[in-house]
């Protein structure tokens, strides 16, 4: 049986910004579950506006959307920008309609954890709750667990996740994602 594929996809286009580390601390934790893993975040994610009536697609969107079709298991963090999630990531995500002919459209039937990190607690709700809606348009199953993480504080420190709420919460938010995806036999 091979280990299932969960693609991550977030952060800024400052690499290493704290949505960057929070998905890869979450993507760590899916790897020492049993998980394979690749993530698309920082200069992976800057991407062309996407465009529906042009077929034409750069090295990055292509890359992008065969991770998208292989992926077993999604793990979205965005940052929160004025109350919502980065326009760099929701172009991220508009790519995925380049999969809806495919025999398995857009998030169809995989599980996707979401990530909403902000600078400051106002923009982490309504930011978690516009993934989570992206996420259901298109098809996907949110896990229970959503994480939210106020970047004001010390959440992480030389790439390794200090906070121990928000520790714990990527352990259950991982746990998900892999149950999730073991019980659909997805892999």
């Amino acid at each position: 049986m091979t280990s299932p594929l969960i693609l991550g996809i977030g952060g800024t286009t400052r690499p290493g910004s704290s949505s960057e580390l929070i998905l890869r601390a979450a993507l760590g934790e899916i790897e020492a579950l049993g998980g394979t893993t690749e993530c698309l975040a920082g200069p992976d994610m800057i991407l062309p506006l996407y465009a529906p009536d042009s077929p034409h697609r750069d090295t990055k969107a292509l890359r992008l959307i065969e991770l998208i079709r292989r992926a077993d298991g999604i793990i979205i963090a965005s940052p929160g920008y004025h109350g919502s999630i980065s326009g760099m990531i929701k172009n991220a995500l508009d790519y995925v309609e380049d999969t809806a002919r495919d025999s398995r459209p857009y998030f169809d039937g995989r599980v996707v954890g979401c990530i909403a990190c902000a600078y400051g607690w106002q923009a982490t709700g309504s930011t978690l709750v516009a993934l989570r809606s992206i996420v259901h348009a298109l098809r996907g199953w949110p896990t229970p667990l959503g994480i939210v993480a106020n970047t004001t504080m010390q959440l992480v420190e030389k790439g390794v996740v200090t906070d121990t709420a928000l520790s714990a919460s990527l352990k259950i938010l991982a746990s998900q994602v892999m149950h999730f995806v073991q019980r659909r036999g997805q892999h």
